[in-house]
């Protein structure tokens, strides 16, 4: 079990959390990811933002591999599946509904908190450009997703047909209890509609330089306000027991092979031996799964 002390949802005050998010965009500005270079220079105007990744510490290019991986890994579990109704929960600044809708007919509905959601709002009308012409339909709102009802009232808004749920920074703010209770609501919401959680979020402790994962100097005093550590999981199985006892199943794991991705060979190519094992071993803290409700 999870050592970490129950809290009251209803009296949180979840909005504390959205510096993180900015904190990831920046960095994320200098990967691939798309349209995280331009939203980052939209945050910090009018200074120009630099993206020279030659200027960066080892760990900071570490971190970033981190993050195109578990971005990049939720991309791998969509592809393929004949959803067209798409959630993301606490999106943060990320942008995936608004690069998916160009490649394909789907409905997504983006979410996160008030504050973030207003001010992305303002990102993609400016990432707009004259001749975009998109397939699919974007919808960017406000979502508490600890409230069922909410919660409920947002997926109300899809057309028929099954839902594909998406969390990618999610998890590690919320504790044992918190936890448990998103379970069930998206567990009930799959039940109903059918479709996948794929949840990028599967963290566990492991005793490592978090350095080359997560946090910087920066955030250290934020992820220490959140119990982000206590709030991992204690390992896999144990993850894989609470998805389980909650009536959700894996469905598919996605490869988290940092080789693959685009920036690999510029960044861990000319890494000595030491570097890059502390960089797979930070890799070995967190998973993808994609879920699906228990068979009956």
């Amino acid at each position: 079990m999870i050592n970490t002390p129950t809290q009251d949802s209803s009296k949180r005050d979840y909005s504390s959390i959205s510096p993180s998010a900015r904190q990831l965009l920046l960095l994320k500005g200098f990967g691939d990811i798309p349209f995280a270079r331009e939203a980052a220079q939209l945050m910090l105007q009018p200074k120009i933002y630099i993206n020279n990744l030659d200027n960066m510490d080892f760990p900071f290019k570490a971190r970033l591999l981190h993050f195109e991986a578990r971005y990049q890994s939720i991309n791998d579990l969509l592809e393929g599946l004949s959803i067209n109704n798409v959630l993301e929960l606490s999106s943060g600044f990320s942008f995936r509904g608004l690069d998916l809708i160009q490649k394909k007919e789907v409905n997504y509905i983006d979410t996160d908190l008030p504050e973030v959601i207003e001010l992305k709002k303002q990102f993609i009308e400016a990432l707009n450009s004259p001749n975009f012409k998109p397939l699919g339909n974007l919808k960017t709102l406000p979502l508490n997703a600890l409230d069922e009802q909410q919660f409920n009232e947002t997926v109300k808004l899809f057309p028929p047909g099954e839902v594909a749920i998406l969390t990618e920074g999610l998890l590690m703010y919320l504790n044992p209890e918190e936890k448990l209770k998103l379970f069930g609501i998206i567990h009930n919401i799959l039940k109903q509609r059918c479709g996948y959680w794929i949840v990028a979020d599967v963290y566990v402790r492991k005793d490592i330089d978090l350095r080359y994962a997560m946090v910087n100097d920066n955030l250290q005093g934020f992820y220490t306000a959140h119990n982000i550590e206590e709030n991992k999981f204690e390992s896999f199985v144990e993850a894989e027991k609470l998805f389980n006892e909650a009536g959700l199943v894996i469905d598919k794991t996605a490869d988290n092979d940092y080789s693959k991705l685009s920036g690999y060979n510029d960044i861990l190519g000319t890494a000595d031996a030491e570097n890059v094992s502390l960089v797979k071993s930070a890799s070995e803290i967190r998973t993808t799964w994609r879920l699906k409700v228990a068979a009956q």
